[in-house]
């Protein structure tokens, strides 16, 4: 198995990999733009217009798309992110081309009718009440709020209501022109593809795309700031995260930020989850992130726990943070890059991963990158650059967000000044 990448004379990209055992294709279009593309006056819209995509073309109505594809038992969907927007769907093999035709179809012809757009617009308005009544979600939302304070890439993606409800169908169409073109785009097919006739049913439907967005300027430089939200709510229980600038995806570190989240909260065996979870009983969830962007990066603790668990959390998080700094074991490396490599082999064994993950490093790097090649980045890695990088993450600007019963979680200054100075003793529980 290996990927075939090929360029349209319109400068898109069309990628595969063939997977002979499958009776399946997963195929999508994938843009380079995202929730951080948007101007302040735009916030929301990238999310809107990937939602209008299905809700009518030239040739077919919302319900033709979704019979269409339902009719040879087929799937289609999207996904706006900070970064990219992506288009997608799964189908049999032999119905590859309805799939390629539906999506130019959406991508070249869409309407954006106003009462289609109406409508819409008051499912997302929905969708911004659920996320703001679901305390794990809206967690997230005021914790990347609060780390790019008054950035585009801290903004939820969903936008306000009073954004969303603003947008016209022009507003809409221009976006799209600024925003996408070849130059931009990828368009990647994982399963029971053959890579020849592939690029033949993409040039056909999407050889006289724009070859360039008529935007070209990149978005506004990230510059992480840290800070402290908390949000009293008569709840059960506390929803907590607390954060520290991240790697880009470019950055030396982005790996080795990968493999310490893993270490620290990546399974029943990480750090946080035995001495937590586990031994301590202060919380039912705890784990750790790291998302990498293109110019930036965030690390983060994410714990959901009681009422009462709130004043001693903090403190023994803190205190394996500051040991992460002073020693990590060769073992738990070793267990990291274990992890690792089973969730590359696994994910290779699912089309819609393997496409996503070729369209995700054809974007950022503009070459599809191997397994072998990810492998020998890890390799490299050692538990004295670990440390290291743990002391330094670690000691940076904290960010922490909270939503629930949180009067009695420790004061942000707490946080930063037992971090910096390295003092696991004297932090009291």
């Amino acid at each position: 198995m290996s990927v075939q990448v090929s360029r349209l004379s319109n400068g898109l990209t069309v990628a595969t990999e063939t997977l002979p055992h499958l009776e399946s294709v997963s195929l999508g279009v994938w843009v380079k733009s995202g929730s951080r593309h948007e101007t302040e006056e735009e916030h929301g819209i990238a999310h809107l217009l990937e939602h209008m995509a299905f809700k009518g073309t030239g040739r077919r109505s919302a319900l033709d798309i979704a019979t269409e594809i339902e009719d040879v038992g087929g799937e289609i969907n999207a996904a706006t992110s900070v970064e990219t927007t992506a288009f997608y769907a799964r189908v049999l093999k032999e119905h590859v081309p309805l799939a390629v035709d539906i999506l130019s179809d959406i991508l070249t012809d869409s309407k954006f009718d106003l009462e289609e757009l109406e409508r819409e617009q008051h499912v997302i308005l929905q969708e911004i009440g659920a996320a703001l009544d679901t305390p794990d979600d809206a967690v997230f939302d005021r914790f990347t709020e609060t780390a790019f304070r008054h950035q585009a890439i801290g903004r939820s993606i969903l936008g306000t209501p009073e954004t969303v409800q603003s947008f016209t169908s022009e507003q809409l169409h221009d976006f799209m022109r600024r925003q996408y073109g070849a130059d931009r785009m990828v368009v990647v097919a994982a399963g029971g593809v053959e890579h020849d006739e592939f690029v033949r049913e993409v040039e056909k439907r999407f050889g006289d795309f724009r070859p360039r967005a008529e935007q070209t300027a990149k978005p506004q430089v990230a510059h992480y700031v840290g800070g402290d939200y908390r949000e009293m709510r008569d709840l059960r229980d506390a929803q907590i995260i607390l954060g520290f600038e991240g790697r880009a995806y470019h950055a030396r570190d982005f790996y080795a930020s990968q493999v310490l989240s893993m270490i620290l909260g990546g399974g029943m065996s990480s750090r946080l989850f035995q001495e937590v979870r586990e031994k301590r009983g202060l919380c039912y969830s705890i784990y750790t992130f790291h998302w990498g962007f293109s110019d930036t990066g965030i690390f983060g603790i994410h714990a959901a726990t009681g009422d009462t668990g709130t004043e001693e959390l903090m403190p023994v998080i803190i205190e394996e943070l500051i040991r992460a700094g002073e020693s990590i074991e060769q073992a738990e490396l070793d267990r990291a890059r274990a992890q690792f490599r089973a969730s590359l082999l696994m994910s290779r064994e699912s089309p819609s991963s393997r496409a996503s993950q070729i369209a995700r490093q054809l974007l950022l790097y503009g070459r599809p990158i191997g397994t072998e090649e990810l492998m020998d980045r890890l390799a490299g890695l050692t538990v004295e650059r670990l440390t290291d990088l743990s002391a330094r993450l670690f000691s940076s600007r904290p960010t922490i967000t909270a939503i629930g019963p949180v009067g009695r979680l420790m004061p942000l200054n707490t946080i930063r000044d037992a971090l910096s100075h390295h003092r696991p003793r004297s932090i009291a529980i």
